[in-house]
């Protein structure tokens, strides 16, 4: 039997409600804006799309798993402290990050601006340079729920080599 090489690829998705007077937290940085996501923890949809890629990398299931919203101690948590306990899961099972390819859909306010400064708050806390941490935006051009500003979305990718 030949071995297989040892590189793992996770995927994840998060998508959360937006509400008016609550604040945006996307990529661990607060953005300016009149509404904001809706959730147990922070709602950042951005690192909960990170954490599940990674969880699903080395399938250890999702955020919902580890980080129960029936449970009150995550109630109104940073999420960059998810991050770093799903990064020390990763570590623990001998694993490093190649690199993360992320999307956020957001039709308002514009996500570009604060790329760099989600880079420089999310890579320390995964071990990376910002060239492994890829971070896009776009919009829904309008449609549905996420088109009609009621909705934010996050999708990632992460690709994982054995130590």
């Amino acid at each position: 039997m030949q071995q297989k090489p040892n590189i793992r690829i996770g995927y994840g998705f998060d998508v959360h409600r937006l509400e008016e007077g609550v604040p945006l937290w996307i990529g661990g940085v607060q953005i300016p804006s009149p509404h904001g996501a809706v959730g147990h923890s922070d709602a950042d949809v951005l690192i909960h799309a990170i954490c599940d890629a990674l969880l699903g990398a080395l399938a250890l299931r999702d955020i919902g798993f580890h980080f129960s919203d029936q449970d009150p101690q995550f109630k109104g948590i940073d999420s960059k402290i998810l991050l770093q306990r799903v990064y020390e899961m990763v570590q623990s099972k001998q694993f490093g990050i190649v690199n993360i390819d992320a999307t956020v859909i957001l039709e308002t306010p514009k996500v570009n601006p604060h790329i760099e400064q989600m880079q420089k708050v999310l890579c320390p806390l995964l071990g990376l340079h910002p060239s492994e941490l890829s971070i896009k935006a776009t919009t829904h051009e309008k449609v549905d729920s996420f088109g009609e500003k009621r909705a934010i979305k996050a999708y990632a990718a992460a690709l994982l080599y054995k130590l």
